[in-house]
């Protein structure tokens, strides 16, 4: 029998992170049974989360905005992955102000701590970083993503985007570590769990399945993408929660090997075959090129031998982590880059150019438009111009329920094109809240009977879409465009000029717009003859 051996599952090196100091006035020392403790005020939990949940709504890591920005001088990149990189580094420029947070969705906000046996705060942690997170939603221009349940089928919007989930771990020492994460519901979504079997650990094997998973991944959570890969895991729990962590790059300072007690370690053989599936699948920064991803982890846990769980998931544009801590001396937090337009070049400051897409005028009448569109191949770039309706999940279902008692489709449907979107809080002064738009899918089963109907002949969102779209259009000669994923803050500033609310008030952010827009970016993904961008990228062999 094997000598007992304990072995850390997750033994990183030290933290290198580069913090900013909030203070140490919170936080003193102690003597308890001959042992120094840290004893840190509640208060101190809550001016944390305030200030972390603050800054990763509005700032990036610097080496975030230095591999977006590594796109434009690769020759290999697309003219489109340059114009979506040029795209990603305005907006972070823009959100930098504090004003437009980089996406209009500004997540769930997730708490991870590492509580050391040495840590006394005396209160429940959890309620103060709540505070903290409520105080920053309520005061910054963010928005409202949370609905609670009051019924198995009814409700609300809880009007501070909390619940938060807060997990805290106890661990050894006399300090206090933290993850914070805001995670938007298209890069949430798009975190898969697979049940296989030993039969998938052979090279052929896997590399087979992540071509097949990673092109499934599509674009609807805001390429490029931070990639996370877990092979194995205790539990499917366990499998899931390491995808999270290593999309957020908490977990690049694990062994590269693993050991007979079963650590979990990364594997940069793999991460480099897995950049290069990314980068031949020729979807690109959302709309054709190499840079589907800009990293990727792959990590191997050990497993139960009858299963084989396999996660994956992304960390987007919009990648929104920070680390934070608290020890002796004083509160810290990560230091996030508040000068992020050091990375634009200076002939891309003001974008690509007014020769970068095809001008269309929105305010002609729906069959011109029709008309103009029809003109271009699929990946043609846009600017669009004129009025453009706002309507998402549950402005759909109402208009859906509408259609079913005969009440027939709203005129503005049927004179405009709708753009699936939700607006964050519009700051004082300015026509408009960060304003990116939302993951399409979500809508395309009402597309067919929505232009059975005459409405949503034109559709503007992020993402793939079904065939149902492909033959929805072709059937009833309508368009979906793609808009790019990520920049929300660079659309409000520059190319959205007037919000106005329309119909559904009480639905709040889901509630029916009618917006102004001058050159707004697009793409056509969808056209009238049946084509649509994603089918025609290379398939993998």
């Amino acid at each position: 029998m094997p000598e007992f051996a304990y072995q850390d599952p997750f033994p990183l090196e030290p933290d290198s992170t580069r913090y900013r100091h909030l203070g140490s006035d919170l936080v003193s020392t102690a003597n308890f049974d001959g042992e120094e403790i840290l004893r840190i005020k509640p208060e101190a939990l809550t001016l944390l989360a305030r200030e972390a949940l603050r800054d990763v709504s509005f700032l990036y890591r610097p080496s975030h905005l230095q591999e977006v920005a590594a796109i434009l001088d690769d020759p290999e990149a697309s003219p489109n992955d340059k114009g979506v990189a040029i795209a990603l580094l305005r907006n972070a420029a823009v959100a930098s102000g504090f004003q437009l947070p980089m996406c209009q969705d500004t997540g769930t906000a997730t708490v991870i701590g590492k509580k050391g046996q040495k840590v006394w705060t005396g209160v429940r942690d959890e309620e103060y970083l709540s505070k903290g997170i409520y105080e920053t939603y309520q005061k910054e221009n963010l928005r409202y993503s949370q609905t609670i349940p009051v019924s198995m089928y009814e409700e609300i919007n809880s009007g501070t985007n909390l619940p938060a989930q807060i997990d805290i771990l106890a661990t050894a020492g006399d300090s206090y570590s933290f993850l914070f994460v805001a995670k938007g519901g298209g890069s949430a979504n798009k975190s898969y769990l697979y049940q296989e079997t030993k039969a998938l650990l052979n090279p052929a094997s896997l590399e087979k399945f992540l071509r097949e998973k990673l092109r499934s991944l599509g674009t609807a959570a805001c390429p490029p993408y931070h990639l996370a890969v877990v092979i194995g895991g205790t539990s499917a729990e366990a499998t899931m929660k390491t995808v999270k962590l290593a999309s957020a790059h908490y977990l690049d300072g694990l062994p590269t090997t693993g050991n007979k007690l079963g650590r979990a370690f990364r594997d940069p053989e793999m991460e480099a075959k897995v950049m290069e599936i990314a980068r031949k699948s020729g979807i690109g920064a959302q709309f054709g090129g190499k840079y589907f991803a800009l990293d990727a982890r792959v990590i191997r846990l050990p497993r139960h031998g009858a299963s084989c769980p396999v996660g994956l998931g992304v960390s987007c544009s919009a990648d929104r982590n920070i680390r934070a801590k608290i020890n002796k001396d004083g509160i810290w937090l990560e230091e996030l880059e508040r000068d992020p337009a050091r990375f634009i070049p200076p002939q891309y400051r003001s974008g690509l150019g007014a020769e970068h897409g095809v001008k269309v005028d929105l305010n002609r009448s729906m069959g011109e438009i029709l008309g103009e569109l029809t003109r271009y191949p699929i990946s043609t770039p846009l600017k669009l111009s004129g009025t453009i309706i706002v309507a998402r999940d549950i402005a759909h279902a109402r208009i859906k329920e509408r259609l079913d008692r005969g009440e027939g489709m709203p005129q503005y449907l049927k004179d405009h094109p709708v753009y699936y979107a939700g607006p964050a809080k519009t700051p004082a002064g300015a026509p408009s809240g960060s304003f990116g738009p939302t993951t399409a899918g979500r809508m395309d089963s009402y597309v067919d009977l929505f232009q059975a109907n005459g409405g949503s002949m034109v559709m503007i969102a992020k993402g793939n879409r079904s065939q149902a779209v492909t033959d929805a259009c072709k059937k009833h000669g309508g368009f979906y465009l793609g808009s790019i994923g990520g920049p929300a803050a660079i659309l409000a500033k520059e190319n959205i000029k007037k919000v106005e609310l329309l119909e559904y008030p009480e639905l709040g952010m889901e509630a029916v717009y009618r917006i102004e827009v001058v050159d707004f970016p697009a793409f056509i993904l969808v056209d009238d003859k049946g084509n649509d961008f994603f089918q025609q990228l290379p398939v993998l062999s």
